[in-house]
């Protein structure tokens, strides 16, 4: 079995069926989008628009002072394009009064993480008004291995790309006809000028996704770099992280007290 991960033939049509269950159950109008101009957040608001309908969705940009005009005009079109509404809310007035509040906050991923959980405090904010959802762009790769703010970009309602890993999404993004501009863009959390996913995970995903999809085949690390002739310590660096970051996946641990608890054995 080769470790390089494939997209699964039936990915767009359960993400769609996904989205109708859980907006119908929820008995929202709609949902809720951040548009980073990256390619999760266009794969995922294109699969919103085609599951529930362009008028049921709503795409918000949340740029800040950094952010190229030339890409907010970019991804507006995008928007346009799908037919979706768009809002345009930039973060400079309120990430302003929050760094003035917090002075002592300096380190970059700091900031970056305040950012980051300031975009989700506005987008539920945005959804209450509209009786919608707040869907998360977050795919596997991220997920795993614990690359998204907790409770910032990892708060959402639905994470429908969620059991993609990147290069899942690339192949899904060329299925989809994303624009080429979109799919070519470097990766980036956008927390600081010339900030890439890459990098700072330090492995490609070209890399990276077999690694991870071998560990969730429960392969063994010595294994997984033999076939992918690679060390086995890149390995079980990345097993490590998987593990560590375990917490972002999870509730917030509550001890056991009572019959059924949250979290642990009672379960929705």
């Amino acid at each position: 079995m080769s470790l390089e991960p494939h997209l699964p033939p039936h990915a767009a049509a359960t993400v769609h069926q996904f989205l109708r269950a859980h907006v119908g159950s929820a008995r929202a109008d709609g949902v809720v989008i951040g548009l980073s101009g990256g390619i999760d957040s266009a794969v995922t608001a294109r699969l919103c628009a085609d599951a529930l309908g362009p008028r049921r969705v709503r795409g918000v940009q949340l740029p800040d002072a950094g952010f190229p005009d030339a890409l907010r005009i970019e991804t507006e079109q995008f928007a346009a394009s799908l037919g979706i509404a768009h809002q345009l809310l930039p973060l400079d007035g309120p990430e302003a009064a929050l760094r003035a509040a917090l002075p002592e906050v300096s380190d970059r991923v700091a900031v970056g993480n305040l950012r980051a959980r300031l975009r989700m405090l506005l987008l539920y904010a945005i959804a209450r008004e509209h009786r919608a959802l707040v869907i998360g762009t977050g795919n596997k790769s991220e997920l795993l291995l614990g690359y998204f703010t907790k409770y910032g970009d990892g708060g959402a309602d639905l994470l429908p790309i969620g059991d993609l890993y990147k290069t899942d999404v690339r192949q899904l993004a060329e299925e989809l006809r994303i624009p080429e501009e979109v799919r070519r863009r470097p990766p980036s959390a956008g927390f600081w000028e010339g900030q890439t996913d890459e990098e700072e995970i330090g492995l490609p995903y070209a890399t990276l996704d077999p690694i991870l999809h071998g560990i969730e085949e429960l392969w063994e690390p010595f294994d997984i770099a033999a076939e992918l002739g690679i060390p086995v310590t890149v390995v079980e660096g990345v097993a490590e992280r998987v593990a560590r970051n375990r917490h972002k996946r999870l509730l917030p641990p509550i001890p056991k007290l009572r019959l059924r608890t949250v979290g642990i054995d009672w379960r929705d």
